[in-house]
């Protein structure tokens, strides 16, 4: 496991989305945007039991998560990583969190008969956000 540096979860922990890539049964990538948590060096992702993400990270372990700043799409973080347990413990209490990050509320409207499961994932990768504000020498096309 790769530790996240404090400018990931700094970066996590404000209003940002995730773009969390899973595999399908084909090899075929899956991503789509998401809320992001994290615990220590643990990313969480909350979604729905027997969502598409939640079968493909079940059956594929690997994963990659984009974070990006909405202010500053320079602001972002890159983790490649494994899921390392999918469990229902806490769920609940975790969504009720993130709706209260994301939504300003106290709790997750839930829809009857939908279980909350947390995704942990343990990073094997991670590329920190780039801060300089000016523009990189890639950016414009070059090499250094």
């Amino acid at each position: 496991m790769t530790p996240l540096p404090d400018s990931v979860k700094s970066l996590i922990e404000g209003k940002v989305y995730a773009n969390f890539a899973t595999l399908m049964p084909d090899g075929s990538p899956h991503v789509v945007q998401t809320w992001v948590d994290h615990d220590g060096d643990t990313v969480l992702i909350n979604t729905n039991e027997g969502s598409q993400k939640h079968r493909n990270a079940a059956r594929d372990p690997r994963v990659a998560i984009v974070i990006t700043d909405p202010t500053s799409a320079y602001h972002m973080a890159v983790i490649r990583g494994r899921v390392s347990e999918i469990t229902r413990d806490g769920a609940e209490e975790h969504i009720d969190k993130m709706a209260k990050k994301y939504l300003g509320q106290e709790k997750y409207p839930r829809r009857p008969g939908l279980n909350r499961i947390l995704i942990k994932i343990q990073a094997r990768r991670v590329i920190p956000p780039y801060t300089d504000t000016q523009r990189s020498n890639w950016s414009k096309g070059t090499s250094s």
